[in-house]
């Protein structure tokens, strides 16, 4: 591929390659966003690049690489669930943006939203997607390295999370689907906001997984080179930034049409299930 976009140390490998892809893409996201004022461009390819970066690394191994196959893999089967549960939203349809863009503009103003299209909705997501994926480089980095025990428990544990964040999404869409049919038909909805399977450990549990998975999934980097700290870590930690800063936008959003949301957020954690982080105390509306 050698696009060479931009210099960067990484040219001259694969991953170097999915760098200038996901510079490209970027830039793609910004103007379409501009053109046809819809904010969800990166979040329509979201779980589409990770699974191409992962087979441009394992291609230019003649997949040759146990580590590396792992790694796409799981990456691959990470991505088809995620899209076929954002298109079954209807997120890639036109007009299927993330209803909290709209909250973020109305907050902002037009200035200075435009300025965080085009340096964090756009251009900012992208290089965090290209760097939760960067443990795959490591993986090419040590190729010699044959599979270790660390690689069979990050496997073990990636697989658990897909699992468990699979039949979160469908319990999300029977409860939405349902949620639909009572509108529709004029019955009362008693329960506006899901707190049943899953969501009674956690008000979050596909994020929680989806922090997992990725945090997980740099253990493969670790095995490969022996290196515990490692930039690629960057990934996983800028990724557990954003979903702090999505869920408390999309909490006030959810406080905002249900008053009794409060109460769910004082009995339930946010993302560690089975403790009490994340909770609200009612009386001094704090979070412990």
């Amino acid at each position: 591929m050698d696009i060479n976009f931009i210099p960067h140390p990484l040219q001259g490998s694969p991953y170097g390659d999915a760098l200038d892809l996901a510079i490209i893409l970027a830039i793609a996201c910004w103007l379409l966003s501009v053109i046809t004022r819809e904010y969800s461009w990166v979040d329509r390819i979201w779980s589409i690049c990770p699974p191409i970066y992962c087979l441009i690394v394992a291609a230019d191994s003649d997949f040759g690489s146990p580590r590396i196959n792992v790694m796409t893999l799981l990456v691959v089967a990470w991505g088809v669930r995620l899209t076929f549960n954002f298109a079954r939203r209807g997120g890639f349809r036109a007009g299927g943006e993330d209803y909290r863009w709209k909250a973020v503009r109305e907050r902002l103003g037009p200035v200075r939203f435009q300025i965080l299209n085009a340096t964090f909705v756009a251009p900012g997501q992208m290089v965090v997607v290209w760097l939760f994926t960067s443990p795959v480089h490591q993986a090419w980095t040590g190729q010699d390295r044959p599979l270790s025990f660390l690689d069979a428990i990050a496997a073990a544990l990636f697989v658990m999370l897909w699992v468990t964040e699979a039949i979160n999404d469908g319990h999300m869409w029977a409860f939405q689907q349902d949620k639909k049919r009572k509108i529709q038909a004029g019955e009362p909805v008693t329960q506006p906001f899901v707190t049943s399977g899953l969501f009674q450990y956690c008000r979050h549990p596909s994020y929680f997984c989806e922090m997992g998975m990725w945090t997980v999934f740099y253990l493969f980097g670790v095995a490969a080179t022996g290196q515990w700290v490692h930039w690629s870590g960057l990934g996983f930690i800028l990724l557990i930034l954003i979903f702090f800063g999505s869920t408390r936008l999309g909490e006030a959003i959810s406080l905002a049409r249900y008053p009794s949301y409060r109460h769910y957020q004082a009995s339930t954690p946010r993302f560690i299930p089975f403790t009490r982080l994340g909770c609200i105390d009612l009386k001094n509306k704090t979070t412990t």
